[in-house]
């Protein structure tokens, strides 16, 4: 199974860069050794009236990153809510 990694800001640079080159999805994607879906996906994404923006396509993903539902950590007092609730 294949592990996901986020893209980072200077993959988007580079993504910016060899897309305004006139590269193809298929090349950039081996060039920067991601799956082709995640170039296309990026590049649908975060498409503007102005074409591809990387600054503002990071600043999005990270928003929406630190807006993502955080997991629930199973702690003591957690343990001890639910044992009091079917008690």
């Amino acid at each position: 199974m294949r592990s996901y990694n986020r893209l980072t800001y200077d993959v988007r640079c580079q993504i910016y860069a060899l897309n305004k080159i006139g590269m193809n999805q298929n090349k950039i994607a081996k060039e920067l050794h991601v799956n082709q879906s995640t170039i296309s996906q990026e590049l649908l994404r975060n498409l503007g009236q102005r074409g591809y923006r990387y600054k503002q396509a990071h600043k999005i993903a990270m928003e929406s990153r630190s807006n993502a539902q955080k997991s629930i950590k199973m702690t003591a007092s957690m343990e001890d809510l639910i044992e009091e609730k079917f008690d």
